[in-house]
């Protein structure tokens, strides 16, 4: 009877170091499982992020254009305008011009 009871305890110890031994391989697997999926979290986030960043980079150019292209257009009608204009007293300064020149001669 000593011999079955030592067997059977001896077989238990077996059987228990065998299961810490499992579940220390299980720990060290769910440890390396969780580290490899947070990786791959930080991973797409950061992908996700970059992304976020290049379409709101994109945006901000495309509106900077497109304010470009109105402030351009503006400039280009007043300095129309202002050509229009300098046309228009172009004779009467070059007459201006001609008789402030005469008196100066005294002719």
């Amino acid at each position: 009877m000593k011999t079955e009871v030592l067997q059977s305890i001896k077989k238990t110890e077996e059987e228990s170091k065998s299961m810490i031994l499992a579940a220390r391989e299980q720990k060290t697997k769910m440890l390396l499982d969780a580290r490899i999926e947070a990786e791959n979290l930080i991973a797409k986030e950061t992908e996700g992020a970059e992304e976020y960043k290049a379409k709101r980079i994109s945006d901000a150019h495309a509106k900077a254009k497109k304010q470009s292209a109105v402030i351009i257009a503006d400039g280009e009608t007043k300095a129309a305008s202002v050509r229009a204009n300098s046309r228009k007293n172009l004779e009467k300064a070059v007459d201006q011009l001609v008789n402030h020149f005469k008196v100066r001669l005294n002719v």
